[in-house]
């Protein structure tokens, strides 16, 4: 045993991860210990939060004492060597139950791992369990999992975010320090913002998709969700690298994110960045003042870090949200195809007439996806349909080029261009039970993955109701330094004004155990 009490782990949990990183880089905690820590948590709070879909204690384990092991021989290869982590359940795990939280991949468990997986084996980051989601990664509230919904971490009443939000709930509730997720129109960003967590959507192509279960392939990006910018950085940089594997892996994906945020935090000066604030995004009908209040706060702080803050209009935007809503179910309409009972996964029989691949087919969707799947499906196979792809699919697919053209226009007036990332903060269980509702509020986060650029969501306080807010960074493809940059000077800021991290201000979960 290390010199490390039970209180003391209790303490060391909550944390940041770079902290619990050099607890057991100076031999004062073991990884076994640390990791043992964490799934003590999880028995003692997930009941009520519901963050995980499986845990997997005897493999963490296994994976903690091969850390300690490479730490002591000094094969460290990775600064997170030791420290757990959280994995969405749409990335499969080799030996380990992956379900997309859908009941037609029930109890499947898969034979080999995705890239970013190898990356985290590689780094001896023990894997604690997988983490739940909206059923395909289809939904922004984590209400849409065949296997119940997760509960955020600040009112367990309400919406931890989606589709990562049992990702961000994880990570937000102590349970793991780090959590990846996946972002195709926002479902890091906007978990991450109503559960005052950090979360980064990577730029489209420098983290492998492969073995990340489709939804919708020109627009699925894993990324880092985490507690702190520099714990968001770390895993970045263990995540992050060129696949053969996957046909849109970038060969240059950005490296040393950390020491980014680190020189970052050291000298916390913006003097000469061009900030611009996306007009469009800055407010309007359907934004809570709370948040548009916070925003300008931040702003503020930018401002006084030495940045050139100006207004940018991206004018297509208007139409973003549309073209996403049938490019997305489009692409997913195509890659569910693959569930047809036939070859893995849930195989449903009709209870009458014939027993055909037809037949077979209609029984197992019918019971295997949920009523949100179903309908992107439906939708997405309509916009694909003869007498109906230029009109739909194609039309969409030209306003995505009109907006990506807007980007490259504005990188021309600033560095990094900003807006709130969610326009409202986390809303209660069946509120939003209208899906065109759910749908709207996107509109701050799809652009971001209609361009391909990288994004993060930060926290920079809270609303007018008591819960988090938070405030989003884009910046061009392949400059994702530039938002590591600004989120770390403007999150030393923040905490200096409130005095302590802002989830220290969350209320303290009771136990179910």
């Amino acid at each position: 045993m290390s010199a490390h009490s039970t209180n003391a782990l209790a303490d060391l949990i909550r944390s940041s991860a770079a902290a619990q990183a050099a607890a057991l880089a100076a031999g004062e905690v073991s990884s076994r210990e640390l990791t043992q820590a964490h799934l003590d948590r999880i028995a003692a709070v997930d009941g009520a939060v519901g963050a995980f879909l499986n845990v997997d204690a005897e493999c963490a384990l296994s994976q903690a004492d091969a850390a300690d092991a490479a730490r002591k021989e000094s094969r460290a290869t990775s600064e997170l060597t030791g420290v757990p982590v959280a994995v969405k359940d749409l990335i499969v795990t080799r030996g380990q139950v992956t379900t997309a939280a859908s009941r037609i991949l029930e109890g499947w468990v898969p034979p080999y791992d995705a890239t970013l997986v190898r990356n985290l084996r590689a780094a001896r980051t023990p894997i604690l369990g997988k983490t739940n989601l909206d059923e395909f990664a289809m939904g922004g509230s984590t209400e849409h999992s065949a296997f119940g919904r997760t509960a955020n971490p600040w009112d367990l009443g309400r919406i931890p975010g989606g589709s990562s939000g049992g990702s961000a709930a994880a990570v937000g509730a102590y349970e793991a320090p780090v959590a990846v997720g996946t972002d195709t129109g926002g479902s890091i960003r906007q978990p991450a913002a109503v559960t005052g967590t950090v979360g980064v959507k990577p730029t489209y192509g420098t983290v492998s998709r492969f073995g990340v279960i489709a939804m919708a392939s020109s627009l699925d990006t894993p990324g880092p969700m985490a507690r702190t910018v520099l714990d968001t950085a770390l895993l970045h940089d263990v995540i992050a690298s060129h696949d053969p594997l996957d046909s849109t892996s970038l060969p240059d994906a950005p490296r040393d994110m950390a020491a980014v945020v680190r020189a970052a935090q050291e000298g916390r000066d913006l003097t000469g960045l061009r900030v611009g604030v996306i007009s469009e995004l800055d407010g309007g009908e359907g934004y809570h003042d709370g948040v548009v209040a916070s925003f300008h706060a931040a702003l503020e702080l930018l401002e006084a870090a030495g940045a050139q803050v100006e207004t940018v209009s991206l004018p297509h935007l208007e139409y973003a949200l549309d073209a996403y809503y049938l490019i997305m179910p489009a692409e997913a309409s195509s890659n569910l195809a693959r569930y047809d009972g036939m070859r893995y996964g849930l195989r449903v029989e009709p209870t009458s007439g014939p027993v055909t691949a037809e037949t077979v087919m209609a029984a197992t969707r019918g019971a295997g996806f949920g009523d949100e799947v179903k309908r992107r499906i439906i939708l997405g196979t309509h916009v694909l349909s003869a007498g109906y792809y230029d009109a739909y699919y194609g039309s969409a697919q030209k306003v995505r080029t009109l907006v990506q053209r807007d980007f490259a226009a504005a990188w021309d007036k600033a560095d990094i261009l900003v807006s709130p990332t969610a326009p409202v903060t986390a809303y209660r269980f069946g509120e939003k039970d209208d899906p065109l509702a759910m749908y709207k509020l996107d509109v701050t986060t799809i652009p971001a993955n209609l361009a391909g650029v990288p994004g993060m969501s930060l926290p920079s306080g809270l609303s007018d109701d008591g819960l988090p807010v938070g405030f989003q960074i884009l910046a061009p493809q392949r400059a994702d330094d530039r938002l590591y940059r600004v989120g770390a000077v403007l999150e030393a800021a923040l905490e200096e004004t409130w005095g302590a991290p802002l989830l220290s201000r969350a209320p303290e979960l009771e136990e179910t155990r």
